[in-house]
């Protein structure tokens, strides 16, 4: 069975159960928040490897454990409203990808114990102490990794040695990306790759972005990971499909809707992983005292239909190093 085809069942999944379970059933059920970024269509298959995740552990939405969603549509300036509705729907704990919305949730509910999915340095934006002991309400996965810019650069001049410029898409409005723009500049600095550097910190920014790129002849895109771009992946896509240039991306969603290719780690895999948090955190541990994860594997998806329609020869060596190729 091809992955989109598992995709599609899970989603299904997802949408034929109620994604707000908050009817009281006989069994008292406990109640956690989950906080999107984008849409519930859009990370039906996080939502999905969470909720597969909770179940191995044996609970059972609306028995034993109810979740109310908040969907933030891509728009940061929505999240302590959000915070808000979940701390007054009497959450035990929110769950929450990016750096973003676990720093809001630290700002608006500071008591809230808080699960994190995905956040790229929770120490140096001061989410917690130290990964090993975190000190405070805030515990979970961490997608941060030595020198993680500098191998998807590298990638990219693999793929593509004759790349003249490179445009990447970053959100100043993220703290971590403040972090991660600075280590693609020191990357490509030592490869000799010039950049044209794009801050969108919104929907709004992209048509802006999309213009500088074809004015200042930018011929291949670098898509960091922020959740802006993961909601409005498909205009990212359909642009880069329209104007003939190669996207490489933090995630893989990217790559299967129409990039080139992407590199990072499992973010379904880290979202399942989420619920052993929820389960230990429910039993009665502190977050303050369980470690926060970091990803131990990392993914090389490659677009083989896109580099043919593109003309780009992918070189064997690369082929042979991916975890996927989508044909």
């Amino acid at each position: 069975m091809r992955r989109r085809e598992v995709i599609a069942g899970f989603s299904a999944a997802v949408w034929a159960a109620p994604f707000t379970a908050s009817a009281q059933t006989p069994g008292n059920p406990r109640r956690i928040g989950f906080l999107g970024n984008s849409t519930a269509n859009l990370e039906a298959n996080l939502v999905a490897a969470f909720r597969e995740g909770l179940r191995d552990l044996g609970y059972v939405e609306g028995r034993t454990i109810a979740i109310e969603y908040r969907w933030a549509e891509g728009q940061y300036q929505r999240l302590g409203s959000l915070i808000a509705e979940l701390v007054a729907a009497k959450v035990e704990m929110i769950v929450t990808a990016g750096t973003p919305a676990a720093l809001a949730i630290g700002k608006n509910a500071p008591s809230m114990p808080l699960v994190m999915v995905a956040v790229g340095d929770p120490v140096g934006t001061g989410l917690v102490a130290s990964l090993a002991r975190p000190g405070g309400n805030a515990t979970g996965l961490t997608s941060i990794a030595p020198d993680l810019e500098g191998k998807r650069l590298e990638l990219i001049r693999e793929m593509l040695p004759d790349v003249s410029r490179l445009a990447v898409f970053w959100n100043p409005a993220n703290a971590y990306q403040i972090r991660d723009e600075k280590e693609v500049r020191a990357a490509a600095d030592v490869l000799r790759l010039p950049l044209l550097p794009l801050a969108v910190r919104s929907d709004e920014e992209l048509d802006g972005a999309f213009a500088a790129i074809l004015a200042e002849g930018a011929d291949a895109m670098l898509v960091l990971a922020d959740r802006v771009f993961l909601h409005n992946r498909e205009r990212i896509v359909a642009f880069a499909a329209k104007s003939r240039r190669p996207i490489m991306s933090a995630y893989r969603e990217l790559a299967e809707d129409g990039g080139l290719m992407s590199f990072g780690p499992s973010y379904a895999a880290m979202h399942r992983q989420a619920a052993r948090y929820v389960d230990k955190i429910l039993k009665g541990e502190k977050p303050a005292e369980l470690p926060i994860e970091q990803p131990a594997r990392f993914e090389l998806v490659i677009n083989l239909k896109r580099a043919k329609a593109l003309g780009i020869g992918v070189p064997p060596t690369l082929l042979a190093r991916a975890d996927e190729v989508i044909e």
